[in-house]
């Protein structure tokens, strides 16, 4: 028996020295950003710290608490200068890091009063293969809307830097969500997109849609009675905000007939029922040609 388990407890034990040893370097937080609804982005930088789009990081905050480690999507891009995280205050924990940073207090906050943060990873996940697609599928649910974010911002520096040898030509943005207040932060990044994109006269290159799951017949009739304006009275984006959930089915079959031969990355990041949707979906809507149309499904549960 001591064969097989002095292997594997070799194996961890030196995985926790490492992640030890990561803990331990340096992390300075260099902008904290309130947004509405008690969300909070913590801007920091860390001696070689190099991320790609979509990973995640775990966060120790000693003066909230000495041991708890918890996992934060990162939301910025690898071509920013800094990496951030999007904190939602739904608990005593991140309550402990709204207040040690300072966000509860009126006056502005110096520097060398932040708290001292522990950073561990990054760690990777199925969204780094975006740019491995011309056409992708991105879908988020609730909270699981984040890791894009990091994929957005990205893909904008690319296209900015040099959009002729970008591989990805498409993307199909799908955000369900119960309410948009919570993250209105990330309104902000699409209504920021759209512009750019606009002014760089390729308004095609994301196509996006957001559904909002829970609503009551006022808020419907609020919508319809709005519906005409030029811009959503939700969001304040173009687009116009749906209600309920999206038809699967035909949003697949539309996209097939859009792109034919072509292989489509789907990207979720959602709950599990979702997924087993939009994974049949794939299957069932992928052709049995190797020259037609694929849906490469890809997921990361929460």
């Amino acid at each position: 028996t001591w064969k097989w388990v002095v292997g594997p407890m070799f194996l961890y034990l030196c995985e926790r020295l490492v992640r030890f040893w990561r803990s331990q370097q340096k992390v300075v937080i260099t902008k904290v950003v309130i947004h509405p609804f008690k969300t909070i982005e913590l801007q920091m930088m860390k001696k070689g710290f190099k991320m790609e789009v979509g990973q995640y990081i775990f966060v120790k905050c000693p003066a909230v608490s000495k041991l708890e480690w918890h996992p934060f999507t990162l939301t910025s891009a690898p071509e920013e200068d800094y990496f951030s995280i999007h904190v939602r205050i739904v608990g005593d924990w991140t309550e402990g890091l709204f207040n040690a940073c300072g966000c509860d207090k009126q006056e502005f906050q110096e520097a060398w009063k932040l708290p001292k943060i522990a950073v561990d990873g990054p760690f990777g996940t199925a969204s780094e293969d975006v740019f491995s697609y011309e056409t992708v599928m991105l879908v988020g649910a609730g909270i699981g809307v984040t890791p894009f974010a990091s994929v957005l911002k990205s893909v904008w520096y690319k296209y900015c830097h040099d959009a002729t040898n970008l591989k990805l030509k498409k993307i199909y943005f799908y955000w369900l969500c119960r309410d948009t207040h919570a993250f209105e932060w990330f309104a902000d990044l699409l209504q920021s997109l759209e512009a750019q994109m606009q002014e760089k006269n390729n308004a095609e290159f994301l196509s996006y849609n957001i559904y909002l799951t829970g609503w009551d017949e006022s808020q419907a009739t609020h919508f319809i009675v709005h519906h005409e304006e030029e811009k959503d009275v939700i969001t304040g984006l173009k687009q116009k905000t749906l209600y309920g959930r999206p038809n699967w089915e035909n949003e697949f079959k539309t996209i097939a007939g859009q792109h034919p031969g072509s292989r489509i990355g789907v990207f979720l990041c959602g709950p599990e029922s979702l997924a087993d949707t939009l994974n049949k979906q794939s299957i069932s809507n992928s052709e049995a040609d190797p020259r037609g149309v694929h849906f490469i499904f890809n997921k990361e549960n929460f």
